[in-house]
């Protein structure tokens, strides 16, 4: 870009940012809101040329972008809510509790680990668990090769099992040496 397009740019910056920020923060949480506005500015930044010059229109068109990026984490946040739902209705495996307790303990310990993933690696496995989409597709989506979105699942995978094997769970699953009321082990 040159001088001109530098200059244009800070101006639409100094003259938008504050009006982008407050429109976000009303929408999403403020820390969340500044990535969303850094975002829209880049997205400026890049297609500069398709920004309106007049100030006004310049303005609508920098709301626009905010609007679309916030539906679009409204929709990567639903799907992976709707994942997590997903991921805590798994079956108790046959011969556990009739009381169903192993399978509370395992939808919270589910849920623990999926919490205790990037979001790179809840995207991989949102992709393909959620959204049912081959790893080709997949790739397309995150507009990566195949070999190196197969690679990011792998490894999304490895650590959502190291998560669910954690030490700390093992010994929650472990019979105790506790006595019932009656003096029965």
């Amino acid at each position: 870009m040159g001088g001109a397009n530098d200059e244009r740019f800070a101006v639409l910056f100094r003259s938008t940012y504050e009006d982008l920020l407050r429109f976000t923060e009303r929408r999403i949480h403020p820390l969340a809101a500044e990535d969303v506005v850094a975002e829209v500015f880049v997205v400026a930044w890049r297609r500069l040329a398709h920004v309106p010059t007049e100030h006004d229109q310049a303005r609508a068109w920098l709301f626009g972008v905010a609007h679309r990026l916030l539906a679009s984490q409204r929709r990567t946040d639903a799907r992976r809510d709707a994942l997590t739902s997903r991921i805590g209705q798994v079956l108790p495996p046959e011969g556990q509790l009739a009381d169903g307790s192993e399978h509370v303990v395992s939808q919270i310990d589910l849920a623990r680990a999926w919490s205790l993933l990037s979001p790179a690696d809840q995207e991989a496995l949102t992709l393909t668990a959620l959204d049912d989409l081959s790893n080709t597709h997949a790739a397309q989506v995150l507009g990566i090769s195949t070999t190196a979105f197969s690679v990011r699942l792998m490894r999304a995978r490895r650590r959502l099992r190291v998560h669910l094997n954690s030490p700390a769970r093992r010994a929650r699953l472990r019979p105790s040496n506790t006595t019932t009321p009656g003096g029965l082990r």
